[in-house]
C-alpha cells in the first residue's frame, strides 16, 4: 500500500491508469539518488529506466574533450532513459542527479514489455514531445539569451519539478549544467538577490520572488510550461 502511495509523486505513474499501475508497481523498486550520481554515460547500454519522485535529473550533452552542457531536467513530471522505449539501448547524452533525493527505478526489458500497452505508449509519446522541445528551447535559449535570462529559467524549471521553493545547488555546479564560468553565475546570482527574487547561501537557494523571476526571464520557460502542461494530465497537486 505504501509504495503505491508513493509512487503517486511521480506524476507519470500517477496518470497511469489504475490496472496499469498495479501491474507496474509490482516491479518499481525505490532508490535513493545523491547528488551527483551518474545514472548512465554517454554511450552506455540502460538497465534502467528511472522515475523521480523528490530528486532533479540533469541531462547533460558530452563534447569529446569532456566538457558538457545541460540540455534538459527531469524530475517528478517524468521519466529518465526515454531512448530505451525509442527504439535505442543507448544515448549519446548522460544523466546526473542535481537535486538529491528518491526515485523508482524499473529494469530495461519490463519497461519494453509495457510499452506495448497502449495507454502507457500513448502517455510516453507525449512526455517524449514534451521533454524534446525543453531540449530544443534550452538550445535555442543558451545561443540568443542573457546569462541571467538563462538562471531564471533554470531556476523555474527545477522548482516545477520540486514540492517547495528551495534548492541545495552550488555555483560550480549550476554553471557546469549551463555550460558557462562560475564567475558569470556569482554575478547573475548577485543580480537576482539584490532585486529581491532569491536569497542564495552556501549552496542554499530560496526563492522569495516567483512571480518576479517569471517578469525577467525569457519566452523560453513559458513555452516549456505550455507544452508539459498541453501534453499531459493535471495533476492533484498543481
Amino acid at each position: 500500500m505504501a509504495i503505491g502511495l508513493d509512487a503517486i509523486k511521480n506524476h507519470l505513474l500517477a496518470a497511469l491508469p489504475p490496472e496499469e499501475l498495479q501491474r507496474w508497481l509490482l516491479h518499481l523498486e525505490l532508490v535513493d539518488l545523491p547528488l551527483g550520481q551518474a545514472l548512465y554515460e554517454s554511450g552506455s547500454k540502460m538497465s534502467h529506466v528511472y522515475f523521480p519522485t523528490t530528486a532533479i535529473i540533469s541531462l547533460l550533452y558530452v563534447m569529446e574533450d569532456g566538457s558538457s552542457a545541460e540540455i534538459a531536467i527531469v524530475g517528478n513530471e517524468g521519466i529518465v532513459g526515454i531512448s530505451l522505449f525509442m527504439g535505442g539501448e543507448s544515448t549519446p547524452s548522460r544523466a546526473v542527479v542535481q537535486s538529491a533525493g528518491q526515485g523508482y527505478r524499473l529494469k530495461a526489458q519490463v519497461m519494453k514489455d509495457e510499452f506495448n500497452h497502449a495507454p502507457v505508449l500513448h502517455l510516453m509519446l507525449r512526455y517524449t514531445q514534451a521533454l524534446i522541445t525543453q531540449m530544443a528551447q534550452t538550445a535555442v535559449c543558451n545561443r540568443h539569451h542573457s546569462l541571467d535570462q538563462q538562471l531564471c529559467r533554470w531556476l523555474l524549471l527545477s522548482l516545477d519539478r520540486l514540492p517547495g521553493n528551495e534548492l541545495l545547488m552550488t555555483q560550480e555546479l549550476i554553471a557546469n549544467m549551463l555550460g558557462v564560468r562560475r564567475e558569470g553565475v556569482t554575478q547573475s546570482a548577485l543580480k537576482l538577490q539584490e532585486a529581491g527574487l532569491i536569497n542564495y547561501s552556501r549552496g542554499h537557494i530560496k526563492v522569495l520572488d516567483r512571480a518576479g523571476l517569471e517578469k525577467r526571464t525569457c519566452e523560453c520557460y513559458a513555452v516549456v510550461k505550455r507544452e508539459y502542461d498541453r501534453l499531459l494530465p493535471p495533476t492533484s497537486g498543481g
